[in-house]
């Protein structure tokens, strides 16, 4: 899955492929990392990015950037994926149009399912939570419309590109 990160108005390109559970290959503006991620119960991360260690924690600000704590140190970053980057290049807002299907970006584990079939929702509404490695990522509907069908089963695995929900 690839991602822009912006951080002091400087954009970074991140590549993040999975090569095992709690290992990812990163691609950081075309540098390799390798990165041993593990989720600590208190909601941090332990990271191990090479040889250094790092204990990292996220919170989501109302400006839609994440705030990241690393080392004592606070760093707003905002995080897009491709479709995000493609909305953004496109000047802004497009209607997505007929039945639209969120899928899982990367393999992980569907942990929660926060709609049902029938339910009204929102344009940017969480629909379901996937954790991947080791940070829970909630995946939001693309579109107003209606849940047609929910193919997430909670505590299943899923791999990338595994169809979740589709609205409509």
């Amino acid at each position: 899955m690839k991602y822009q990160a912006t951080l002091s108005k400087q954009a970074h390109e991140i590549e993040v492929k999975e090569k095992g559970e709690g290992i990812y290959e990163v691609l950081l503006d075309g540098e390799k990392h390798l990165v041993d991620a593990l989720q600590l119960d208190h909601g941090a991360v332990s990271l191990i990015v090479d040889h250094a260690s790092y204990s990292v924690e996220f919170e989501d600000s109302a400006d839609g950037l994440v705030n990241v704590l690393v080392r004592d140190q606070v760093f707003p970053v905002e995080v897009l994926d491709e479709r995000r980057l493609r909305m953004r290049a496109a000047g802004g807002r497009f209607a997505v149009e007929g039945p639209q299907t969120v899928v899982a970006p990367m393999p992980g584990k569907v942990v929660k399912i926060l709609c049902k079939v029938g339910d009204e929702v929102k344009e940017g509404q969480g629909l379901v939570v996937v954790e991947a490695m080791k940070m829970e990522n909630e995946l939001a509907s693309p579109k107003d419309g209606v849940i047609k069908e929910i193919v997430a089963v909670e505590n299943t695995s899923v791999e990338s590109g595994a169809k979740l929900v589709v609205v409509e």
